[in-house]
């Protein structure tokens, strides 16, 4: 066996791994309960895909597919900023009627001191 058709079934291998698991994060993305975690799996996916392409780069010795793995990482990146800004938006509401700031149920009075302050 030389070290060409060794690395040929390593990326072989590594490759069949991240499939599987392409799989298992497919299945955890639909039993998932919160959209946070469906997000991540869509996250994850994106990740494993990019490996896989990577691999198949390695294997195949085109170097085409790499440009096309940092591509896709690029929009993989957008795609989950724009699910979880639309996701997040969606939940709290309008931004008008949301205030966390701790001082905002205490009056001001004279001086800028609080009310009931000494």
């Amino acid at each position: 066996m030389s070290i060409e058709s060794a690395y040929q079934y390593l990326y072989l291998s590594a490759a069949i791994v991240l499939g599987i698991l392409v799989g298992i994060v497919l299945i955890r993305s639909v039993i998932g309960p919160r959209i946070t975690d469906r997000i991540l799996c869509i996250n994850m996916i994106g990740t494993l895909v990019i490996c896989l392409i990577a691999i198949l780069a390695l294997r195949q010795n085109e170097g085409y597919l790499v440009d096309i793995s940092l591509i896709y990482a690029m929009i993989s990146f957008l795609t989950v900023l724009i699910l979880a800004s639309v996701y997040i938006r969606k939940k709290e509401g309008k931004p008008d009627e949301r205030d966390d700031r701790p001082s905002s149920n205490r009056q001001i009075g004279e001086g800028g001191k609080e009310a009931g302050d000494g």
